[in-house]
Formats: structure tokens, sequence, C-alpha cells
């Protein structure tokens, strides 16, 4: 019936599908947390084994729609709330409950970008929106309101736009005349660029940025790797699938800065015996093989990594709230809308 209902869409490709079940065993049973339900292409495969369950979030309410048919089909094994990954710690779970993975797939469905409401594509018309829930405003607020320096800032930092100050000052300057919508952006952005480039879209950047600053995908993402370290049980896995560089970069120091027993700065005082939260098993990222590419282009620029949690320390700490402190400073001029 699942199968059926995800067939009917658009074909739904969960990216490195078999790396992740390879790593998490669900066929050993255990409760498993898909913090990114979107299609259910994770939570479908994990449920195939007996005595797993998954309790799925996501803050696209469309996502709860996929969700009741879960529901109908595997009752006490499955349950879904529409909650972000910062609301990981309100789950209220049992106190028995030990969670054997957490998953992360920072990806956009198929579904998402093409529906027109969410005003994710540049190669839509109309209003821009990329509200894609639980959101306060939309990325018209942040075009239309933010001064010239702020919008500067996301487009560079957020998206790594070269082009962000001519970007950002020829927004200023047509907004005086109109309020600006998806296209009028994306003729904007094609102007000010000084080179094309050939291998991607020229909104591409600057679209990348206002989706990260819109739903605060920054501060999302630290805050949901923090709670999944606090939930996960000794032994179990955390596991993120990434697209773009700005996240990896995240991934990565987080779970290399909790596993390393060396200090992660030179100039910190030596510690005799730092007890590590995680094992990373491999420091390179797992990438989608020729034959994925081939079934899905998308996946190309997935990098997924994993780490395994050795010790139960509640209290542990982390710098990555200070080391990545410029981009949710960035974040926050939504306080400005």
């Amino acid at each position: 019936m699942i199968a059926t209902i995800i067939s009917e869409r658009k074909k739904h490709y969960p990216v490195l599908l078999s790396e992740i079940i390879s790593i998490i065993t669900p066929q050993y049973g255990g409760t498993f947390i898909d913090c990114t339900f979107g299609q259910g292409g994770y939570t479908k495969k994990i449920l195939e084994f007996e005595n797993t369950k998954i309790i799925a979030l996501d803050r696209d309410k469309d996502s709860k729609k996929i969700a009741l048919d879960f529901e109908k089909k595997f009752k006490t094994r499955f349950l879904f709330k529409n909650k972000k990954f910062s609301e990981i710690n309100d789950l209220d779970l049992r106190r028995e409950e030990k969670i054997k993975a957490v998953i992360f797939d920072l990806g956009y469905s198929y579904t998402q970008i093409k529906d027109p409401k969410k005003g994710l594509s540049f190669d839509d018309s109309g209003e821009l929106n990329m509200k894609l829930g639980l959101n306060n405003f939309s990325a018209k607020d942040v075009i239309n309101k933010l001064n010239k320096k702020d919008l500067e800032k996301i487009f560079k930092f957020l998206g790594q736009e070269k082009d962000s100050k001519r970007i950002a000052y020829k927004i200023i300057e047509e907004r005086k005349i109109k309020e600006i919508d998806t296209q009028k952006l994306v003729k904007i952005i094609e102007s000010s660029k000084r080179k094309r480039n050939y291998k991607i879209h020229n909104a591409t950047k600057v679209f990348q940025a206002l989706r990260i600053f819109v739903n605060k995908e920054i501060s999302e993402l630290i805050y949901g790797l923090i709670c999944a370290a606090k939930i996960v049980d000794e032994g179990g896995i955390i596991a993120v699938v990434s697209f773009h560089s700005l996240e990896d970069k995240i991934i990565k120091y987080f779970f290399r800065s909790l596993s390393e027993t060396k200090n992660a700065s030179r100039y910190m005082p030596k510690i005799k015996e730092k007890k590590n939260l995680f094992k990373l098993i491999n420091k390179k990222p797992i990438t989608p093989s020729i034959q994925e590419i081939k079934e899905n282009p998308p996946s190309r620029s997935a990098k997924l990594r994993f780490v395994i949690k050795e010790k139960n320390i509640l209290n542990f700490k982390t710098d990555i709230l200070d080391k990545f402190n410029y981009l949710i400073e960035i974040e926050n001029y939504s306080e400005k809308l």
C-alpha cells in the first residue's frame, strides 16, 4: 500500500539508503528516530524489519498525509511528530526507550521542490516563499525588507555567493520600483553575475542562502546534532546525509571534535585524559555509487557521515555554537522582520 502511494507521486529516491541500513543495522531490531521523514523512504525500509520502531519528525505539515498511511499499517511501531530538529528533546521518550540510531537527511524531496506554494525553485513563477513549516517569515519578507548589508551577508556566508554585494545592491534598487517576486529575483541575479556558471544555475546559491535563512537551517542543524547526541543510547549511531559544503563542514566539526583524543585547538590547555563522546569510524564521508548517481542524479552531491556513541555523557561540552556563531548571528537578522 505504502509503496504504491509513494510511486504514484514522482518516484522518490532515499539517498544512500543501502549504506544507511548497513550502518544502523535494523535487522537486529530497535527504536530509530528519522528526523527528516519527508516521503518516508528511510522509515519504510527500516520498518520492513521485525522488532523495529520508528519515531519520525518533519517540520513540513504535508508529510503528515504520508505519515497517516504508515500509522494505519504499522500502528504501534510508527509515531509521527510535526517538529523541528531542535525539538527532539521534546519527544517525551519513555525511560526504558533506548534509541539505536538518529538519522538526518538534509535534502529536499522532488515533491517539495516542485510544490509552487513552497517556492523553493528558481523555475517557479510568482511569490517567494521557501517556508517549510513552523516558520515566522518568508523569503519574500527577506528580499523586500532587509537592508543591503544584511542581504549581502546572507548571500555571501549562507550561499557562498561571490557576487553577493552586486546582487544585494540591485535588489535594493529594483524593490524601490516594484515588489520582487521569484522570476524578478532570478533576473536580478543573472544580470549581476560577473561570470556565468555553466555547472549550476546562476540563482542556485542565492536561493540556497534564502532557504537556509528562512528555515534557520544552520541553528536547527547544530541544535539537532546536540539533541541527538544526548538522546541516542550508548553504542547507538548518529548518521547525517548532507548536500552542500556548509552543512558538511558543521557535521564534520561536531563529529570530529567529540571523537578525537587530541584538543581541537593547539591553544587550549592540554587535558590529561579526555573522554570521547563518539567513535569516528570513517574520517572521510561516504558518497553515492556511480550506479546510484546514474539512477538519481541529484544524489551526486550527497555526503554521509556517522558516529557511534561511546559513552552516555549527558553533560558533554562542545564549542560548536561558538565555532559557527557568525552564521547564527546572520540567521538572527530575522529579528528585524
